[in-house]
């Protein structure tokens, strides 16, 4: 088979190179699919950099998440067969960057018939991620001001439409005209574009000086610092990333005094010590994905040959939604 594979670390355009293969085995409790299709998110980027929490032994394929074909069981599992369209992590080294991947049966859900195969992908870590953050982290409540950091990116325009089905009122911060745009066509009520306006004064204006009671941010740095000086009384900042490259110190003096709280979500380690509770988040998902409450931004559908340059892409931050690997 064809796979993308980092073969030394660095940025995707240089670490990744394209090779045949052979075809992934299925251990226990494992399964081998035909990917169908496979969203690149930003922890592919780190991975490439060497930069991410999990890092894998090289050389390895990225592609963290994947909507795929069963193609083959490994021992132990029950509840799918040959054939299933399903969507799930990838078991490392054998990402979905390739024309077949390995998944653990356990982590694997069936895929959503109202999406097609990259929407039905992109379903899984940046929306998991969204709703974890949204309300089991921040229990979001309707009524509430959400405001959402980097909201046309994969996990904010995700953040942008589980808040609106939330019943929350939703503040987009964007980084260009074309940004704002698709906020907008994603719900957001109010949208930012942080180079034309302070989305500091804007929030204070939008909610009659109060601040945003959740905000969702996926940068850090700067853009974290700006976001504690619109943080409502007993608000709550979920912290799930630092896609902006800086990660900042909390004031905690700061919280302290303006009485809200800082929440960080890393949505992996709920697979370890919440499983039923992922499992749960899926099935409400496709509810929602069901009804057209979600669906999953993808603004790019690419053959696999053109995958290094997609993940230099968003390492680049100029991507909208999400760019995915489509067979």
């Amino acid at each position: 088979m064809k796979a993308w594979r980092v073969e030394k670390l660095g940025e995707p355009r240089d670490a990744l190179v394209l090779h045949d293969v052979p075809d992934p085995e299925p251990g226990p409790g494992q399964l081998v699919v035909r990917v169908l299709a496979s969203p690149v998110n930003f922890p592919d980027v780190l991975m490439c950099r060497g930069e991410y929490q999990v890092r894998p032994e090289l050389p390895f394929t990225p592609g963290v998440e994947v909507c795929g074909e069963v193609v083959a069981l490994g021992e132990g599992v029950t509840g799918f067969a040959v054939g299933d369209r399903v969507l799930g992590g990838a078991v490392l080294p054998y990402g979905g960057f390739a024309e077949r991947a390995l998944m653990d049966a356990a982590t694997t859900f069936p895929a959503p018939p109202e999406l097609d195969d990259a929407q039905a992908a992109s379903l899984h870590i940046g929306y998991q991620t969204g709703w974890f953050g949204l309300h089991r982290r921040a229990g979001l409540r309707a009524g509430e001001t959400l405001l959402v950091n980097a909201a046309a990116g994969g996990v904010g325009s995700a953040a942008i439409q589980l808040g609106k089905a939330a019943g929350a009122r939703v503040i987009g911060v964007v980084g260009s005209a074309a940004k704002a745009e698709v906020a907008r066509e994603l719900g957001a009520d109010v949208v930012v574009d942080r180079r034309e306006q302070d989305f500091v004064a804007v929030v204070k204006a939008e909610t009659g000086g109060r601040g945003a009671d959740v905000i969702y941010d996926p940068v850090g740095g700067d853009v974290y610092q700006r976001s504690t000086k619109c943080v409502a009384f007993e608000g709550r900042i979920v912290v799930v990333g630092f896609a902006g490259g800086q990660i900042q110190s909390a004031a905690l003096n700061h919280a302290l005094v303006k009485n809200y709280s800082i929440v960080g979500l890393h949505w992996g380690l709920y697979n370890t010590y919440a499983p039923e509770a992922v499992a749960a988040c899926h099935r409400e998902l496709c509810e929602l994905a069901a009804r057209g409450a979600v669906r999953p931004l993808v603004s790019e559908r690419l053959p696999l040959e053109e995958m290094a340059a997609a993940v230099q892409r968003v390492a680049d931050g100029v991507t909208v939604g999400r760019v995915a690997y489509a067979a």
